[in-house]
């Protein structure tokens, strides 16, 4: 047997050989004859009807009585799997046992399938048990092919969810990419994950993960901690986890009417109220004096005082541009001068420029200086976010704009893309840089338009003096 696996592996590598020669060979006009389908229907024959097989491998369900037997060939599973040409070389035996869990053993012969045929369909239920097969037999190809499968895959609808099954199956193999891709989606949609039955689901380490997070995109801070006492209810977990957890809400973000309802009205800040007094008493400070007036004597720069990406309109505005590629448009939305209590009744107004082709000359020199700067950016485009007017109430404060551009993927409205800019250039440069506007079918446009949501957030850390 060895003999003939080492022959054949040779052969493979001639045939690597002679390819090389044939791609060539058609550049003088030979002509390649592909008949890999029919050969690809041959494999699959040969494993549905078992004509030739010389193993028979016997899966075993782990803690049940259920078996499954496939009729297999010892030359195709040595070749696409070193797990399995160990097995063999180990095993002088006809059959091989082989005990799977469950999950496994439902989608075991579909694995042995890929071996033979190099193609799958692949179910949201069914990623993880195929990658651990791949990862287990070593058939390197399907595993990556699973791995970009999942990350592809975030938004696709599933009737309880999968983002969370597989963010924590990446943390338990180390599958860095995917653990950031799934962390990434959950913290940009997490309006939708804390109305689904997900939400429910995640671990305290995750949560912990998220709640420290100033990206995340959702209606405002009051809806994570109402989110977040529902997850407490709901899975009731240590007290210290709860402490830590409530210590990530950032309180200063919240109104102070709705401090004051939580104090009266919620369960779990009266239970905890001790472990989160401090934050709550440095909240109710932050709204009673100017920030300019809370600087001399506190810390501004820290989380608390920080806003997260909120869609609320206090915070910014959506805009639909339909026909992004047509021309210049312009537009003026409001937004609150700050979350404290001195700066929520104050207005800004901003203006929003964007331009498929970057800006034209007539409108360059109503900005700054470095956008006077001639560029030839031809085609992309660019996006501009600036106070309609300046005010003496700006002094001490920073505003960062982020732009949140929203797609369909898998049947739903999703975060495709999140840019952030701050006041010193007031554009994002690298703005949709890699999309393709022109393209009908552009995963950035839904029927034709680009769907954008600007969020401007003000920041106070420019404010810190030396205290007193």
């Amino acid at each position: 047997m060895p003999n003939r696996i080492s022959l054949l592996r040779e052969k493979r590598h001639d045939c690597a050989d002679t390819e090389q020669f044939n791609s060539v060979a058609l550049e003088n006009g030979a002509t390649t004859l592909n008949h890999s389908m029919a050969m690809v229907q041959r494999m699959e024959g040969l494993l549905a009807q078992g004509n030739g097989s010389d193993v028979a491998l016997r899966v075993q369900t782990v803690n049940t009585d259920e078996v499954k037997v496939i009729q297999a060939h010892t030359l195709v599973l040595s070749l696409q799997s070193e797990v399995f040409e160990e097995l063999l070389l180990s095993h002088n035996t006809s059959t091989l046992v082989l005990r799977e869990p469950a999950d496994c053993a439902a989608v075991f012969d579909k694995f042995i399938r890929y071996l033979y045929c190099g193609d799958i369909s692949v179910r949201l239920d069914q990623a993880i048990p195929l990658h651990k097969l791949a990862s287990k037999y070593r058939v390197w190809s399907l595993q990556q092919g699973l791995s970009q499968y999942m990350t592809g895959h975030l938004s696709s609808d599933s009737p309880t969810g999968h983002v969370v099954g597989w963010y924590q199956y990446a943390m338990q193999i180390g599958d860095a990419n995917l653990r950031d891709s799934c962390l990434q989606y959950l913290s940009w949609n997490l309006s939708s994950v804390l109305q689904s039955g997900e939400w429910g689901s995640i671990s305290d380490d995750l949560l912990l993960s998220l709640m420290q997070r100033s990206d995340l995109i959702l209606q405002s801070e009051l809806e994570l901690y109402e989110a977040l006492e529902a997850w407490i209810g709901q899975n009731q977990p240590a007290g210290l986890t709860v402490e830590n957890a409530l210590r990530q809400v950032r309180y200063g973000m919240i109104p102070p009417q709705h401090l004051f309802r939580l104090q009266k009205q919620s369960p779990v800040m009266l239970k905890y109220y001790e472990s989160i007094r401090d934050l709550l008493f440095l909240a109710f400070q932050f709204h009673s004096a100017s920030p300019v007036q809370l600087a001399k004597y506190f810390d501004v720069n820290c989380s608390i005082f920080t806003p997260r990406n909120y869609l609320s309109p206090s915070w910014g505005s959506p805009w639909v541009i339909n026909n992004p590629t047509r021309d210049d448009r312009s537009f003026s939305f409001q937004t609150q001068l700050g979350p404290s209590g001195s700066d929520a009744s104050k207005r800004v107004t901003w203006n929003g420029l964007f331009s498929p082709r970057w800006l034209p000359l007539s409108v360059r020199s109503a900005y700054t200086n470095e956008m006077q700067a001639t560029r030839t950016d031809a085609g992309r485009p660019r996006i501009i976010v600036t106070p309609a007017t300046s005010s003496p109430d700006f002094a001490g404060v920073s505003f960062q704009k982020t732009v949140i551009v929203t797609a369909r993927q898998g049947g739903k409205m999703v975060v495709r893309h999140v840019y952030n800019f701050h006041q010193s250039t007031e554009e994002a440069g690298d703005f949709l840089v890699e999309a393709d506007l022109h393209r009908r079918a552009s995963e950035y446009l839904i029927d034709s338009s680009l769907y954008l949501h600007v969020v401007v957030k003000p920041l106070y850390h420019s404010l810190i003096v030396a205290r007193k």
